[in-house]
């Protein structure tokens, strides 16, 4: 089932494309790479890498948890019948023209 909630999450949640964002990232990624040392860069990777890992677990369960909460209501809710709410209208509209007669 993870594996089922993985693809509708990729499915139905597209990022937004974020252009500038991703191009400030580029640069200021440059610009701490220009002034840390190799282990100083390796540690911010995988500091990002947990980070976006992080993001990701989060927007999975996000959205399996909408999903769960969208099924539950939807069972939650009875099917809607037109022919029953004519019958029902119908009725009441009997019983306010005649309101002795019992139907």
């Amino acid at each position: 089932m993870y594996d089922y909630m993985k693809a509708l999450h990729a499915r139905f949640c597209k990022e937004p494309e974020l252009q500038k964002v991703r191009a400030e990232m580029e640069r200021t990624y440059r610009e701490i790479k220009a002034r840390l040392g190799q282990q100083d860069q390796e540690t911010l990777l995988q500091l990002a890498d947990l980070e976006n890992e992080l993001r990701e677990e989060a927007s999975l369960t996000s959205f399996i948890a909408g999903f769960r909460l969208g099924m539950g209501i939807a069972g939650e809710l009875e099917p809607y019948c037109f022919e029953d709410e004519d019958e029902r209208r119908a009725t009441e509209r009997a019983k306010m023209r005649c309101p002795q007669v019992k139907i």
